[in-house]
């Protein structure tokens, strides 16, 4: 039931991004260029989407991985709906995360950098 929600989210989420695009929202281009940006902040610690990012990569690794072969040959269509679905789950988070990742250069940006003086 718990796995049957996350991939309902991940769907609804990668609707809600596509859709996004087309209502004037970060354009696919604009998302894929920030993925090397994000990935930089992240392994420096300025942005939280560490764990995020790495559960992407997890997935991306057994979606490629040569032990997901075996599914495909002994329960061939079960094993590539597995695959499309985990793969639909990547591009979501993937969609929502440089969404939000957007959101938060925006928002640093915004902010300047000094002292407070009292």
């Amino acid at each position: 039931m718990a796995k049957a929600l996350r991939r309902t989210a991940a769907f609804t989420a990668l609707a809600k991004a596509l859709m996004a695009g087309a209502r004037g929202g970060p354009s696919i281009g604009k998302r894929m260029a920030a993925l090397p940006r994000m990935m930089k902040a992240s392994a420096s610690g300025q942005y939280d989407g560490g764990m995020r990012i790495a559960m992407m990569a997890a997935a991306t690794a057994y979606v490629v991985s040569p032990i997901d072969v075996v599914p495909e040959m002994f329960l061939w269509i079960f094993g590539l709906v597995d695959d499309a679905a985990m793969i639909a789950w990547i591009a979501g988070s993937v969609l929502s995360e440089t969404e939000r990742f957007l959101e938060w250069e925006k928002q640093r940006d915004s902010v300047l950098l000094g002292k407070i003086v009292p």
